[in-house]
């Protein structure tokens, strides 16, 4: 380690901290990249050897033999059982002690604050990494000097904060279209893109109506998805884009027309793409869009839409302009709608931030997928 340290200009410790942190792995299975800021740094312990903490406290409040269940006797079990657990590094009591606390496993009565659920945590590819997610919004009520309304329709991605703007002086379905097909013949496709329940990204109020933006997706094999009306979270990397570029680009300047508006925020996409260019690089594989793809609005519907919903105290959720009972005893929560047009279906997948690993079936139902021809 000395010798590659010399090599490469670099201290003993930094050659130590990587070999540590590959843990006998082939190097093309390492995690590489880190920590990018967020509620826990570098030095934050495991979330794996967390939640070995927690488990060993119940274990040894039940069956220890000494009837004790601190910290100071969870550490002695986690350094007796290290190898068989694979721990490489065991935290002190002192840690061991405010990993309880927070985690709300101590007997004194004090606030839980459980840890945020992962990005994504409520479509499982997407929560494991094996799947990237777009997501889009429109920004409006922006007036340049002079009576010039405009509108600006954002996009980002959420592993990779690939970002996407134009700016218009309204957005129709056909226009998001158009700006969808050029955003991902350029950086290719993502698996899932995630919309709000706008009627130019879903289609018109109408019961079961699918919509130019809805059609499009399903014809590339992008899985669409809804986010659920009126709550925080889904759309949150989305509104921190909103905000930076109306805070970098809108506010910061005094912009002459639409055209000097425009090449602002392409100055600004393009460097927030220089910006993130290793994390874009470490997101999930996006997948190309042939150069001499087109989209035919006549072919049948095929594929899957997912709808974030949440019932309401009868048990029902608000799909595609019906009310669906789904359960009597899952009542004002979340649930996952997975719309299958391919094999005429709905699955219906219980949703817990709590618990984000745990999505078990609630019910399946028969759907009768629309066969009426879109029209212009």
């Amino acid at each position: 380690m000395r010798s590659v340290a010399v090599r490469f200009g670099v201290s003993l410790s930094t050659v130590q901290r990587w070999v540590a942190h590959a843990q006998g792995q082939r190097l093309d299975r390492v995690e590489w990249s880190g920590s990018r800021g967020g509620r826990r740094d570098t030095q934050a312990t495991d979330q794996r050897v967390e939640e070995l903490i927690i488990d060993l406290r119940s274990e040894l409040k039940q069956s220890s033999d000494l009837g004790e269940f601190g910290a100071a006797a969870i550490r002695r079990e986690l350094l007796a059982r290290r190898a068989k657990l694979g721990i490489f590094q065991v935290p002190s009591v002192r840690t061991i002690g405010r990993i309880l606390l927070r985690r709300g496993a101590l007997d004194g009565r004090t606030r839980t604050r459980r840890p945020p659920p992962p990005k994504g945590w409520y479509l499982p590819e997407v929560r494991e990494r094996r799947a990237e997610l777009d997501s889009f919004d429109i920004v409006e009520g922006l007036i340049i000097k002079g009576g010039v309304d405009v509108e600006v329709l954002n996009g980002i991605s959420l592993h990779g904060g690939l970002t996407a703007s134009r700016v218009s002086r309204g957005w129709t379905a056909k226009k998001t279209v158009e700006m969808l097909i050029e955003h991902w013949r350029g950086f290719g496709l993502p698996d899932y893109a995630q919309f709000d329940n706008d009627t130019i990204f879903q289609g018109t109020r109408w019961p079961n109506s699918f919509g130019r933006v809805t059609r499009l997706c399903l014809q590339l094999g992008v899985v669409i998805v809804f986010a659920p009306p009126r709550e925080t979270g889904f759309q949150a990397s989305m509104e921190s884009y909103n905000g930076r570029w109306q805070e970098k680009v809108w506010r910061r300047f005094t912009h002459t027309g639409l055209s000097d508006l425009s090449e602002r925020s392409d100055r600004y996409v393009a460097a927030t793409h220089d910006r993130s260019a290793s994390r874009i690089e470490a997101a999930p594989w996006r997948w190309e869009l042939p150069q001499d793809w087109k989209l035919d609005l006549s072919l049948p519907l095929q594929g899957e839409v997912v709808f974030i919903r949440r019932t309401n105290n009868r048990g029902e959720v608000s799909l595609l302009g019906n009310n669906i009972h789904v359960s009597s005893s899952w009542v004002n929560r979340l649930v996952r709608c997975n719309v299958d047009l391919t094999a005429g279906r709905i699955r219906f997948y219980k949703l817990r931030r709590r618990e984000p690993t745990k999505q078990p079936l609630l019910k399946t139902m028969p759907y009768e997928t629309p066969t009426k021809r879109f029209t212009e």
